[in-house]
């Protein structure tokens, strides 16, 4: 049976090159980065390089870079550290409706303690209005957090704008780039960024590593303590297989990211043409044109989004209803509700999202085997004899 895998947002292969980096610092090189001895100093000077290689990439300073376990901490890193740095100066947080869990979730913590969150509302293509947030600060606002380019829909935020409000009234931006890193062109000074959170699995390197940018200028209290590692920041053993793996797995991404772009671009437009020409009623989610090279969401009619996953996997062929991180849930997506969409409709989303290895038959295998999958659960879902 033939295999397809498009579910590159929720994670993607470690590119094979991206190994060979890592394979000798699990045992030729196992040294901890912290002891002084030769084997000690091997390690750091590679996780040194790992960090300059990620800088260069995002526009940062070596030192304005914290390696993390992934997306997920650096946003807690983020949220918590910055709110504690700052209770002294205000309770007031600003957030969108279609953030991550890694963010909302840090941000309920936080209300729970007295912290105030304002959720902004975005539009039916999931974008956040810059009018809304400058309305929004306070001289309580401590933070502003608003994700680079949604997960589940592929809508990508106007955050250099975004960005230069909050900086204006001299509030703290953080933006979650988790699924921008690598796949698009991005720089911490022209997305007016004191914060970015950055996953390597999102971009062909190894999971349980990522990192946060902090900008010099801004103060974050420790979120892990128990050693000096990160100048202090973040104290735990350098995963040094992992940090040399992102920066290897961001160098690829620097040769070839221009070029993967164009071509996953090809490959989403025909998607985004196909498939409503393939099968009636059907809804695209996210912005028709500001959105990811790779990403491709629709909501289809009539049916549940488990059971029309369950039945392409059955094909070989491997999508998403959502998020990776909440596919357990019977819950419709928030992000869905968010853009408008009543629970039937969001129930019905199928995320399709491509990567390097993404053919042009894999497009094909899907745009043969989708509307047959549709058709048969359409035949026996009562919402579609009733419509």
């Amino acid at each position: 049976m033939k295999k397809v895998y498009l579910d590159y947002a929720a994670t993607a292969p470690t590119d094979p090159e991206v190994l060979r980096a890592m394979e000798p610092y699990f045992y030729g090189k196992f040294g901890n980065a912290s002891s002084l001895h030769s084997y000690g100093q091997e390690a750091k000077k590679a996780i040194e390089d790992s960090r300059q290689e990620l800088a260069s990439f995002i526009g940062a300073d070596p030192g304005e870079i914290v390696f993390t376990s992934g997306g997920t901490e650096s946003d807690n890193f983020a949220l918590l550290g910055t709110a504690y740095a700052l209770e002294k100066k205000g309770d007031h947080i600003i957030t969108s409706a279609i953030e991550h869990h890694a963010v909302t979730e840090p941000l309920k913590f936080l209300e729970k303690r007295g912290f105030r969150v304002t959720y902004l509302k975005v539009d039916k293509h999931g974008l956040v209005s810059p009018r809304d947030l400058e309305e929004a600060i306070t001289d309580k606002t401590i933070l502003v957090s608003i994700m680079h380019a949604n997960n589940e829909i592929g809508t990508i935020q106007p955050v250099p704008e975004l960005g230069k409000i909050a900086r204006e009234r001299g509030v703290c931006f953080h933006t979650d780039a988790v699924q921008t890193v690598g796949h698009i062109p991005l720089n911490v000074d022209e997305l007016n960024a004191d914060l970015l959170s950055l996953s390597a699995h999102k971009f062909y390197g190894p999971k349980g590593v990522g990192a946060l940018y902090v900008r010099k200028s801004r103060r974050l209290e420790t979120f892990m303590r128990g050693g000096d590692q990160e100048r202090g920041r973040r104290g735990s053993t350098y995963n040094t297989p992992g940090i040399v793996g992102l920066g290897s797995a961001i160098r690829i991404c620097r040769e070839k990211m221009d070029e993967e772009a164009g071509l996953q671009v090809s490959l989403r437009d025909k998607l985004l043409k196909e498939i409503p020409a393939r099968i009636p009623e059907v809804i695209l989610n996210g912005h028709p044109a500001r959105r990811l090279p790779n990403n491709v969401n629709f909501s289809i009619k009539y049916i549940e989004g488990e059971s029309m996953l369950l039945s392409l996997d059955l094909l070989g062929i491997a999508c998403s209803t959502g998020s990776a991180c909440t596919s357990s849930s019977l819950e419709p997506s928030h992000v869905l509700l968010a853009i408008g969409l009543n629970h039937e409709n969001a129930h019905g989303s199928l995320r399709i999202s491509l990567g390097r290895w993404t053919k042009s038959g894999d497009i094909d295998y899907l745009l043969e085997k989708l509307p047959q999958v549709v058709q048969k659960l359409r035949a026996m879902s009562p919402l579609y004899e009733e419509r």
